[in-house]
């Protein structure tokens, strides 16, 4: 008979086994006298293991290093504690003479039971005992314990116990015993796995408990917990696996992910690197509402059988099996342990696109399916779970994002950029009752006379992390929580304001207008009208004074409610301009429907005017024609709707006057002036008046 000591509860899917096995060939009997090559009269701490050192006592019904559960009562101290060999000669040592079996079993006084009756009681006993000396060796084993063992009971007599049922294979338990046997502990309780000498492997529970103090010995009986244990196999491995896929689930692969980023893990051998590829089948709700769950369910079985036949084929090239598992809905993981670089997940994750190609076939049904994978690659040592899923998290987005259908590997710079949109995101709202925003200005200025028209207010986040940010680092993630409400309506009061104060700083020089950028979601999210109205109320600007800018895109085919707010605002006296236009829908048969006054060509379309002289300038580039005829084209259309046409992105003098040549009416660039503080208009306007 054979004992190894308890590791985790063995399942199919734990790769990694703490549970080893130990044959214990069967030794000739031992004398009384000698314990493990222990000389005669050597003290029991003389046979501690290597390695064995004392630890405190365990508390009842906790478990010891590698499961051992290990019952410890304290029991009044014994002449034992004292350190040295045990006293007297061998023959005279209690529980030692061939008397024991007889005073072992001798009944507690004031009984009628016979010595016998108690002997015959203890051989017939079904529980598996043995009658075990101070030095630990079998003085007596019921027949029970010698069919457990595989021998006869007579065979075990002499024996060391503690090979039996494995005792000295870790310290910790060792130790227990070693009290129990010198009468400081009351009672040990362990769990064993014992190796049967026909081969099959039983899981046993030890008790060592001392008889009356007199007897000067223990008793030690084992429990045969086989069934039990196979049953908590059976529960975990339900509790571990997806009932759909039997893929393990995701409270197994955190297991397993949580494992292998244990520093133990990857410091003894291996890469000490780990992968992860982060699977999502894109439209497979579409399956659940159109062919229901039954067929989602199957699709999904089929997905995961293709995943681990890619797993396996990918082990064979490897030498380690990446595991599989369903984290819940259609995503899926693989995690590659000792993984060996970018190449080996990049791999991976084309033999697992690839393999989704072929169409399932279902009971009938015929679909075809693709996925998005995030793949994350990286040394193990600093990466926590948390990080680690949340890098493929981020990666499935992007990789769900760039088109669906493939894999994306995970960019730091690309995620850095990311957690700064969450970071802005996050503190935008807080911001703007911070006041940490302010308006710049940009003139723009008439073709013909050179002199300021109006000027747009361009708004700019005073960050106190990222300094001063530009619109386009903002206003998408305002628009996308909706802060741009209150921040458009910020910008549109304070613009208005600024714009009454510099009239009347200015009475002599001609008003300007200022033009507001709006976002569309202003228009549906808030009453924009009556905000307006309020705020030309408030502070005393004229309303032909205010100009607002929609981009195309926002304007064409409104309809219903933006509709409506644009032509009151038109209708209040406000000039609605439509921005960057040319690179949206250009619908020019809705165009004149609209109550525009005002087109705003963009930028590209001046782009092609930048050059200097009729060859080219220095740097001997031609202008395209096509560009100049298309602005030309636009303005004629414009003027003949009436409207007012503004060019944007303005740099060069041979620019403006191309633009002047073609009938624009004003510029706005660089060429003028890039957008400057509220005082330096108050300067442009005092040099004019």
């Amino acid at each position: 008979m054979s004992g190894t000591s308890e590791g985790p509860t063995p399942t199919a899917d734990l790769i990694r086994s703490a549970v080893t096995e130990r044959h214990i060939d069967t030794p000739p009997r031992t004398s009384p006298r000698t314990y493990a090559g222990v000389p005669p009269g050597a003290p029991v701490s003389a046979v501690s293991p290597p390695g064995a050192s004392p630890c405190a006592e365990a508390s009842p019904g906790t478990y010891a290093p590698a499961e051992t559960l290990l019952d410890v009562v304290d029991t009044p101290e014994s002449p034992l504690d004292t350190p040295g060999p045990i006293s007297g000669p061998p023959e005279s040592m209690p529980g030692v003479s061939e008397s024991v079996p007889d005073a072992a079993l001798i009944p507690p006084a004031g009984t009628s039971a016979s010595p016998g009756a108690f002997r015959a009681a203890f051989g017939a006993a079904p529980l598996p005992m043995a009658v075990v000396d101070r030095e630990g060796l079998v003085v007596t084993a019921n027949e029970s314990l010698g069919a457990l063992l595989g021998t006869g009971s007579g065979a075990l007599e002499g024996r060391i116990a503690a090979d039996l049922v494995d005792l000295a294979s870790d310290a910790r338990t060792w130790h227990a015993y070693r009290e129990v046997l010198r009468g400081r502990q009351a009672r040990l309780r362990c769990t064993r796995r014992l190796k049967h000498p026909d081969g099959h492997s039983l899981w046993v529970q030890v008790t060592v408990a001392p008889l009356p103090a007199r007897e000067e010995a223990v008793l030690l009986s084992i429990a045969d917990i086989s069934a039990r244990r196979e049953l908590q196999a059976r529960l975990r491995h339900l509790q571990m696996h997806d009932p759909v896929t039997r893929l393990p689930n995701r409270t197994l692969f955190f297991e397993r992910l949580s494992s292998a980023l244990e520093s133990e893990a990857y410091e003894e051998g291996g890469t000490g690197r780990i992968g992860l590829c982060y699977l999502d089948l894109d439209g497979f709700k579409a399956v659940n509402d159109t062919l229901g769950h039954r067929v989602g369910d199957r699709l999904l079985a089929a997905v995961a059988e293709r995943l681990t036949r890619c797993a396996d084929e990918a082990g064979y090239a490897r030498g380690a099996t990446p595991l599989v598992a369903r984290l819940g809905g259609d995503e899926f993981a693989l995690l590659v342990e000792d993984s060996t670089g970018t190449d080996q997940l990049a791999d991976l994750a084309e033999s697992v696109l690839k393999s989704l190609q072929a169409p399932f076939d279902l009971s009938g049904q015929r679909l075809s399916v693709s996925a998005s994978i995030g793949v994350v690659e990286r040394r193990a040592a600093g990466t926590s779970a948390t990080h680690l899923m949340q890098a493929a998290d981020t990666t499935l987005y992007w990789a769900k994002a760039d088109g669906k259908g493939r894999w994306t590997l995970f960019d730091p710079e690309r995620n850095a950029h990311r957690m700064t949109r969450q970071a802005l995101s996050s503190t935008l709202r807080a911001a703007i009752d911070r006041n940490e925003f302010a308006l710049e200005y940009q003139p723009l200025v008439g073709m013909e006379d050179g002199g300021v028209h109006g000027v747009e207010a361009l708004v700019r986040w005073n960050h106190p992390q990222f300094g001063t940010l530009t619109p386009n680092r903002f206003i998408g993630l305002a628009e996308e929580d909706g802060s741009i409400v209150q921040l458009g309506r910020w910008v549109l009061a304070t613009a208005c304001r600024q714009a009454r104060r510099w009239q009347l700083d200015h009475p002599d020089a001609v008003p300007i207008f200022v033009s507001v950028n709006v976002a569309v979601r202003q228009v549906w999210d808030s009453d924009l009208v009556a905000d307006v109205a309020e705020i030309l109320a408030e502070t005393g600007l004229a309303p032909h004074l205010l100009q607002l800018e929609l981009t195309e895109s926002a304007v064409m085919g409104s309809a219903g409610r933006p509709l409506q707010a644009l032509q009151a605002l038109s209708d209040m006296g406000v000039r609605i301009a439509i921005d960057d236009f040319g690179t949206g829908y250009s619908n020019l048969a809705y165009l004149s429907r609209l109550p525009v006054s005002v087109l705003k060509l963009d930028g590209s379309f001046v782009r092609g005017f930048q050059y200097e002289g009729p060859d080219g300038g220095a740097g001997g580039a031609h202008p395209n024609p096509a560009d100049e005829v298309i602005v030309e084209a636009l303005i004629q259309l414009a003027h003949r709707l009436g409207l007012t046409v503004t060019a944007e992105c303005v740099e060069t003098a041979s620019q403006a006057t191309r633009l002047r040549g073609i009938g624009c009416d004003t510029g706005q660039g660089w060429l003028y002036s890039r957008p400057v503080a509220p005082d330096r208009i108050s300067a442009l306007l005092t040099a004019s008046s």
